[in-house]
């Protein structure tokens, strides 16, 4: 017994079934889509696969020496920092500054004196033109420390000794100026100015000298990474791929 078939159905089927040929195009018109869609976002030898943006992370080490006054005395510094970069613009960290100033003060034991201390405290930097070779900066130190007299008037081979009574606390906030110079991505140079408030000190015996406000300026050196930052989202595209 032969199968009966229905040609009405069987035509409508074959019609409308889509042949190899229409199904090679298709797959041939969704590769060129994908391979366009994927040129789009290939720049510079690197795939990117979204435009999300990363911070920028620096750290470095400072060194910097400073020539200023006292009280109207010769005064030298110098500063010692280490700081977190964030995106170029902005820094913050600890910074430590000694000092010593050419008083020549007399006190009331007939001995001529100089002042030294010291005092740190937590550095703030926001930067301008980050992106250029040349930045201008506005940091500001804000901290506390400690300063003394000695005497002036020693032979080579005396010792000096200052007591902790001698010493006298002081609170100090240094705002400034300053002008960085990129050499490249791990080194740059720094020069500027700025300016010391202080609170006020007691010396005993007594002296003229209260606080150790004063002016100076300086150039230093910055070593590190200034620029850490890598975009996970793009991806170097291999030779020969």
């Amino acid at each position: 017994m032969q199968p009966i078939i229905n040609y009405s159905v069987y035509n409508y089927i074959q019609s409308n079934t889509p042949t190899m040929k229409s199904l090679k195009g298709f797959l041939l018109l969704l590769l060129f889509c994908s391979l366009n869609s994927l040129n789009a976002q290939e720049s510079d030898d690197y795939i990117e696969f979204n435009d999300r943006k990363n911070t920028v992370h620096g750290v470095y080490l400072g060194l910097s020496f400073n020539y200023g006054t006292i009280d109207k005395a010769e005064t030298y510094s110098s500063s010692f920092k280490v700081a977190y970069v964030a995106n170029q613009q902005f820094e913050i960290g600890f910074i430590g500054t000694g000092f010593y100033s050419d008083q020549n003060k007399l006190g009331l034991d007939a001995h001529n004196r100089d002042l030294i201390g010291f005092y740190g405290g937590l550095h703030l930097e926001p930067i301008l033109f980050s992106k250029s070779k040349v930045n201008l900066s506005f940091p500001i130190l804000i901290g506390a420390g400690a300063v003394a007299f000695i005497e002036d008037d020693l032979d080579n081979d005396d010792e000096i000794i200052i007591e902790d009574d001698d010493w006298e606390h002081v609170f100090v906030v240094e705002p400034g100026i300053n002008v960085l110079y990129n050499i490249n991505r791990y080194i740059q140079l720094e020069a500027g100015i700025k300016y010391r408030f202080s609170s006020k000190v007691k010396f005993q015996p007594e002296y003229d000298l209260t606080r150790i406000n004063g002016i100076s300026g300086g150039m230093g050196i910055k070593i590190g990474v200034f620029n850490m930052g890598r975009n996970r989202y793009k991806k170097k595209i291999k030779d020969g791929i």
